[in-house]
């Protein structure tokens, strides 16, 4: 089979929830990697699966809650290993924790996670995944029963473990990053995550002392009860994905459930919260 492709480099605005419903809808066409861009994302499919009508019936793109642009190009004999080592840099939070690719050298931090970049979503770059890092960072969760909800790569599964909580159930919607995390998990080394592909459904008859939440306003506020429902008394929860501005929604369906504000940490006009039952 040929090794030319066909790249596209899309500028999505808002960023984050547009970046993520256009992979799923583009996963499900012959696109095979991703790479996310300082403005959106790049994705790439080989040439010969690929005509000009590809897009055709991507809804997103004639969705008027997003405005997205885009252009292509045929790329030749793309090296995947290199794509990924020039798009991924290590990240350090708070001096404590390193987030690196195998490719990179190991450093002094207390908390060092090896992650396989297939793609960029969840590799900790993003403010969500930086402020749910520091959250952690700061608490004492050893023999926590924990979930990572839309748990990406499992970073904050890993790193949870690796602060000592067990046992812990990692879950996601999408398929890849059920895969990933599972490899993730493995290549850290890790005892005590399960990995879950699924959505809150999966959550009914389950109990945690602390539910990671990094997902998106719309389907942490439909998801609320579910989570609610399965954190145990004197429970933590931590929650981001959303702006500044969604706090007045998310607090508002946090508190007539019962779960009381702690604390916020914010990125730009990322934020992230966390409520103790």
């Amino acid at each position: 089979m040929s090794n030319s492709y066909i790249g596209y480099h899309f500028t999505i605005e808002p960023k984050e929830l547009g970046s993520e419903i256009l992979i799923a809808e583009l996963g499900e066409k012959a696109f095979e990697s991703f790479t996310e861009t300082e403005t959106g994302i790049d994705a790439f499919v080989q040439k010969e699966l690929w005509d000009d009508t590809i897009l055709d019936d991507v809804y997103i793109l004639q969705s008027e809650e997003f405005t997205i642009d885009y252009t292509y190009e045929e790329i030749e004999q793309i090296n995947w290993n290199e794509e990924w080592e020039k798009n991924f840099e290590p990240i350090e939070v708070d001096g404590k924790c390193h987030v690196r690719a195998p490719f990179h050298p190991k450093t002094e931090a207390e908390f060092d996670i090896v992650i396989e970049p297939k793609m960029s979503f969840g590799t900790g770059h993003h403010e969500t995944t930086h402020m749910m890092i520091q959250h952690l960072l700061e608490m004492e969760v050893k023999g926590l029963k924990t979930l990572d909800m839309g748990c990406g790569t499992a970073i904050l599964a890993i790193l949870a473990e690796m602060k000592g909580a067990q046992p812990i159930d990692a879950i996601d919607i999408d398929n890849w990053c059920y895969l990933n995390s599972i490899e993730n998990a493995e290549r850290n080394y890790c005892q005590h995550i399960s990995v879950y592909e699924g959505d809150a459904t999966l959550l009914k008859g389950k109990k945690y002392d602390l539910i990671i939440a990094n997902i998106n306003r719309n389907i942490l506020l439909n998801d609320m009860q579910s989570y609610v429902d399965c954190l145990n008394p004197g429970g933590t929860i931590l929650f981001s994905g959303f702006y500044e501005e969604d706090i007045p929604f998310i607090d508002s369906s946090c508190t007539e459930k019962g779960l009381t504000y702690v604390k916020k940490f914010q990125r730009n006009n990322w934020v992230s919260l966390k409520y103790v039952n």
